[in-house]
């Protein structure tokens, strides 16, 4: 899915597609997790899958906590361990846990309306296709 209606400024991180495999933030490729604020871009972020969440994993976004965290978990909604999910809600985040397309438009809309927002992106590989 593209999302071209959107522009860049150059100073403002958007979410301007997602593939299986890719992310595209401000019209470039990105194929491994990340996480991605309006004004800052944590690329290559090591998580691959919700299991190996925790809150080491989310140190760059719990440094300066957002309004609201997006969690996108690969292709499904999967949710992240127990421990994390309470830890988060007894720092009373806003977060929000869905597979990483969801959590890519949803982003966008947060973004719109001036909020602050962070979105942790898992990014698995795309499958080979069959021709490989």
């Amino acid at each position: 899915m593209l999302f071209s209606e959107l522009t860049s400024d150059g100073l403002t991180y958007r979410i301007t597609g997602h593939a299986p495999g890719a992310i595209g933030i401000n019209d470039v490729a990105y194929h491994a997790s990340l996480i991605v604020r309006p004004r800052s871009l944590h690329a290559d972020w090591p998580v691959r899958a919700a299991g190996e969440l925790d809150l080491a994993a989310l140190e760059p976004v719990l440094e300066e906590p957002p309004e609201v965290l997006l969690i996108g978990t690969g292709e499904v909604s999967r949710f992240p361990p127990r421990e994390l999910r309470r830890e988060l809600q007894r720092r009373e985040l806003g977060v929000e846990i869905m597979d990483t397309a969801a959590a890519c438009r949803t982003y966008n809309l947060i973004m719109a309306e001036g909020r602050d927002v962070a979105a942790a992106l898992i990014v698995e590989p795309a499958e080979a296709s069959a021709d490989d």
